[in-house]
């Protein structure tokens, strides 16, 4: 990758980022992978040895730790109630909305095609199945699925 308008991107050791990447603000640890067409927006960070597929969205406030696979075309939430405009039309600007941070722990797997929604914590060694809709925290060790998300069953 070009490393061109990487401005207030923090780069640990062996990164690896595919071409076309859009990354503002955030960090990525050591010997992790970013995909192509995955967008990382500020605030939002990603820690070691993480593996993170195609056409991926990570927006601000969701920390990634370590260890974690997100399959391709995930979408991770950071507002609870959006909205274009205020009650008087007027568009909505950064001030007017609340980021919801959520935390996805060491060694989670979340399956391609998934909507993680704000607030959300994945424990540890989690599992999301592919296309689940992940609407509140799924305990450490755990397999969910669907829509919503729901426990599949223990590891």
């Amino acid at each position: 990758m070009e490393k061109k308008n990487l401005n207030n991107v923090k780069l640990g050791k062996d990164v690896k980022i595919f071409d076309f990447v859009n990354l503002y603000g955030c960090s990525i640890d050591d010997n992790s992978k970013i995909g192509t067409f995955v967008e990382i927006q500020k605030n939002a960070s990603i820690g070691k040895n993480c593996k993170i597929s195609s056409h991926t969205f990570i927006c601000e406030g969701v920390h990634i730790s370590d260890d974690v696979f997100v399959g391709h075309n995930v979408t991770f939430i950071n507002d609870k109630y959006p909205r274009s405009a205020n009650s008087d039309g007027s568009m909505q600007t950064e001030s007017d909305w609340k980021v919801v941070e959520t935390f996805v722990r060491k060694g989670a797997s979340i399956g391609s095609s998934s909507t993680i929604l704000c607030g959300i914590t994945i424990g540890e060694n989690a599992i999301v199945g592919a296309g689940a809709v992940v609407t509140k925290d799924v305990p450490p060790n755990t397999i969910v699925a669907g829509v919503p998300a729901k426990v599949i069953k223990k590891i």
